[in-house]
């Protein structure tokens, strides 16, 4: 019988900072652009059980911080069953409400990421098997940085017309473009916008699907007449052209466009959000993202959620954790591989890693791996070696 089974236990939940470098720079609106190698910390947190099993997963340090698993994530899980993942998410969740604020979706899905990369490891199995191993590669579309006023980088409507057809040769099977958003000084504006979506479109021909994810805080009239150029160039969606929390301003641009809204890809709210954008019609395409949807589970409700409606559900970002979901769903159909930029190496492996998370193969397919847990090949030894604090 089941109550008679000695189930292991969680005995340690610990995260730890460490040094790696980078040659990503953000701006002071926080989009990511190439520059120079850099040292940064990531941070890494772990769950051991009593049988000695681990689950890992990086993390940014602010949504694991040394408070937050003192007062709630260790309260919740030590000494519970590391495969009740579901309760004890629920346990986590229950308690966001009164947290202040300091409880986050971010540290939600941390947390179950970890317990999913344990039972894998205690199964021995990958976690997208787990998940019902419905396809075990993907198509991936090239998803770019945001325009830039670099020289040759993504300064004009004719460097995204090169750099697509780089992507395009590269074997992607779509392309998103993200266009210029402040700080850059002449943006935000549709005309430029509309531009660069020509250029892109004229280069690749016909039959290349693409997707603008444009400035998110167009009025309404702006997006409208973007949405419109996108009309004419047969765009496959069009994301984020304004402020997500209006969803009525969603509905009132859905009904107007041929071009496939989708979304919502910000707003709080998880699939109960999600729930509202389908019941008020403003969006064609659902929008769910791992990390910000507190996990693989509540991603894979969501992604559900879309399929009863006969609806896709694209993921947003890439990651072990979303290409696990990817692999167990029917109605989303690419993985985004990116930020992408002419000159960023996006290939090139961080020390901390091993290897790529999600390298893409010469045909544009990101295939699932063997190893178990969600596959991250993380180099421990290094991360040790550069561990500048642990708690």
């Amino acid at each position: 019988m089941l109550s008679e089974i000695a189930w292991a236990t969680i005995v340690d939940v610990s995260a730890q900072t460490f040094r790696t470098t980078t040659k990503l720079v953000h701006d002071a609106d926080g989009h990511a652009h190439p520059g120079s190698e850099r040292t940064v910390t990531h941070a890494l947190l772990t769950i051991v059980d009593s049988d000695g099993h681990r689950g890992r997963v990086l993390v940014d340090e602010a949504h694991v911080g040394e408070a937050r698993l003192q007062k709630t994530i260790r309260p919740v899980l030590l000494g519970q069953d590391p495969l009740n993942r579901a309760r004890l998410w629920h346990e986590l969740a229950r308690r966001q409400r009164g947290s202040a604020g300091t409880l986050n979706d971010r540290t939600l899905a941390a947390v179950e990421q970890a317990l999913w990369d344990l039972a894998g490891h205690r199964l021995g199995l990958p976690v997208w098997k787990l998940l019902g191993g419905m396809r075990d590669k993907v198509p991936a579309y090239g998803s770019t940085m945001c325009g830039d006023e670099i020289p040759g980088g993504l300064s004009s409507p004719e460097d995204y017309a090169a750099f697509a057809e780089r992507l395009v040769a590269d074997g992607y099977h779509a392309i998103k473009l993200h266009t210029w958003m402040p700080p850059v000084s002449f943006a935000p504006s549709v005309a430029m916008d509309i531009r660069a979506c020509s250029a892109v479109r004229e280069a690749v021909g016909p039959d290349v699907p693409l997707m603008l994810d444009a400035n998110h805080w167009y009025s309404r009239s702006e997006a409208l007449e973007l949405g419109r150029a996108l009309d004419r160039l047969n765009f496959y969606w069009f994301e984020e052209p304004m402020e997500e929390h209006s969803t009525q301003s969603y509905r009132w641009l859905a009904e107007q466009l041929d071009t496939l809204v989708i979304g919502p890809e910000s707003v709080e709210g998880r699939m109960h959000a999600r729930a509202e954008w389908i019941a008020a019609n403003a969006c064609d395409i659902l929008r769910v993202g791992v990390h910000t949807a507190g996990g693989i589970g509540p991603a894979l409700k969501t992604v559900h959620l879309a399929e009863a409606f006969g609806m896709d559900c694209e993921m947003h970002g890439g990651g072990a954790g979303t290409l696990a979901v990817l692999s167990a769903v029917a109605n989303s159909r690419w993985y985004e591989r990116g930020l992408l930029h002419p000159a960023y190496d996006f290939d090139e492996v961080p020390p901390h890693l091993n290897r790529a998370t999600a390298p893409i193969d010469a045909e544009g397919y990101v295939h699932l791996g063997t190893d178990p847990g969600l596959g991250e090949s993380l180099n421990l030894e290094y991360i040790e070696a550069e561990t500048v604090r642990s708690w």
